[in-house]
């Protein structure tokens, strides 16, 4: 089955990133969120995005122009029945997934294959909220999306291996790489990052060193792109709150019991890059100030 309109749930971050991938490849994409301003924010930070990339001579005006024709951002869930494929990458909340996916059930063709997103709840129990639980699959992709190849493709327990072959092939054809997870929360990725966030946290509050400091050591010790406290925020501290508690839950190791800061930043609403606040600091266009 070609696929050539894939639908996107979510124009957070990971939902953007997907998007602009997508985009990039020249498949058509219905960008859908609740809200309109979380929708035109999203576009607006594509368009800098962009920019940004002509500036340092990586895209030209006119590839710029076809990326942004191929979107269409909406509010319309029902614009999702001309998709072939459909991603949902909204928060790590079971409810809600189950909800969105039970509600678009009814409006996608039934061979379509839903993916979701999540990086640490039940494969199978959101699926098993639609009427296609072997037709619906796991894509965990790394952020940011569009930088990182890996894809963690995760088979739920009745997910076919007809739709595992597309969701392979689809990685692989959006310029990606894609490893077999089986269900179990954290998967891979998820499961050996969080309780490095966490230690970091750790790190600060002991006053081991400073988070400056802490992100260094990673950085230029190990090659890593963000520091962890960097990535923390770029993910979302409430995320990796709700990450690592369902962590904690689900295995009852302490390595994976979130931080005092974290909770404490969480509840002062400090939490990273979308807020503009968290273990640092940053603009509008999401890059860090201090």
């Amino acid at each position: 089955m070609p696929i050539r309109k894939v639908g996107v749930i979510g124009a957070g971050v990971m939902g953007l990133g997907l998007t602009q991938v997508l985009a990039e490849h020249g498949i058509e994409v219905i960008l859908v969120d609740k809200e309109e301003a979380i929708i035109e924010r999203a576009r607006q930070h594509l368009i800098h995005l962009l920019d940004k990339e002509i500036e340092k001579w990586g895209l030209t005006e006119s590839e710029k122009k076809v990326i942004l024709s191929k979107i269409r951002f909406t509010l319309d869930k029902q614009l999702l029945r001309d998709a072939d494929f459909v991603f949902e990458t909204v928060d790590e909340i079971l409810e809600v997934k189950k909800s969105i996916f039970n509600e678009i059930d009814h409006i996608c063709r039934p061979n379509v294959i839903f993916a979701t997103n999540t990086s640490t709840l039940s494969i199978t129990e959101i699926a098993a909220a639609t009427n296609r639980p072997e037709r619906f699959i796991g894509l965990n992709f790394t952020h940011p999306v569009v930088k990182r190849q890996l894809v963690q493709i995760i088979r739920g327990l009745k997910t076919s291996d007809d739709t595992y072959e597309i969701a392979k092939h689809f990685v692989v054809e959006i310029g990606k790489k894609g490893i077999q997870v089986y269900e179990a929360p954290g998967y891979v990725t998820v499961r050996l990052m969080m309780p490095l966030l966490n230690e970091a946290m750790n790190l600060v509050v002991e006053g081991v060193a400073s988070a400056e400091d802490i992100d260094l050591a990673m950085k230029d010790g190990f090659d890593f792109p963000y520091g962890p406290l960097e990535m923390a925020d770029r993910m979302g501290l409430d995320a990796v709150l709700r990450v690592t508690d369902g962590l904690y839950r689900e295995y009852g190791d302490v390595k994976y019991r979130p931080a005092l800061i974290l909770r404490k930043m969480v509840r002062a609403g400090h939490i990273g890059e979308k807020v503009g606040e968290g273990f640092f600091k940053y603009n509008d266009a999401g890059e860090r100030i201090e």
